[in-house]
């Protein structure tokens, strides 16, 4: 990857357009990026989720894409959306029984070009929320890379992140552990739990994505304000 230009996000989306081929990677640039000052409850936010046949985004491939818009006062449910898509690698096992997505849907669907069009819809000036970014920003970067060979840029809130943030000593030592201390979990289902969230059948790529909304509204009621900029969450 090449180095990021200098300046803040806004800044770098203009510069980044301006040596963008594909009209598709130009097109999200030009849409903007909010100034990391911004109070929270004012930027448009897209919870997303990536179902994959496994964790290596270098030997693995994604075969469903969840996305929901939201902001701090809603989720909004009726513009949600998800769709299976056929990887260029190997459906394995392992990934069925985990995300429960079959080979005859796998034969169906669309390969990732095909709905970049309606993905970029969702993300053109919205900021990305996840659930632990090792997912989905190279899955995503490596899926176009290999079909546009061009790369996107940008920043995302990590629920997950977040969570490691307010939880330091999650994980601990020696002698805590010889007095019945366990650790602390911040995936995604455990985390909800801390907030009374309720519990939601997961590797779901659309159901992850609606449960990482409701985590980042919970995270921000509890730990921050709406005021909050969205500099100081973003990753």
């Amino acid at each position: 990857m090449s180095e990021l230009p200098p300046g803040t996000w806004p800044e770098r989306y203009r510069a980044l357009a301006a040596e963008a081929r594909d009209s598709r990677i130009r097109a999200f640039y030009e849409a903007g990026c909010p100034a990391p000052e911004t109070p929270i409850r004012d930027v448009p936010l897209l919870a997303l989720d990536f179902e994959t046949t496994g964790l290596d985004a270098e030997e693995h491939a994604i075969v469903s894409v969840g996305v929901v818009p939201f902001t701090l006062e809603g989720i909004q449910l009726g513009k949600a959306w998800h769709q299976v898509v056929r990887p260029r690698l190997p459906l394995h096992q392992t990934s069925v029984t985990i995300h429960g997505i079959t080979h005859s849907e796998i034969e169906q669907a669309p390969d990732f070009s095909e709905v970049l069009y309606t993905l970029f819809g969702y993300l053109n000036g919205h900021v990305p929320v996840v659930h632990y970014r090792n997912i989905e920003r190279p899955f995503l970067n490596k899926a176009l890379q290999s079909r546009l060979e061009e790369e996107l840029r940008f920043p995302v809130i990590d629920t997950m992140a977040i969570e490691a943030h307010l939880h330091p000593d999650r994980n601990p030592g020696f002698l805590k552990r010889l007095l019945g201390a366990e650790p602390l979990s911040i995936r995604l289902p455990d985390s909800r739990l801390r907030y009374g969230l309720p519990h939601y059948t997961g590797h779901n790529a659309l159901i992850d994505a609606i449960a990482t909304a409701e985590l980042l509204q919970a995270q921000i009621s509890h730990h921050f304000s709406a005021d909050t900029p969205v500099g100081d969450l973003w990753v």
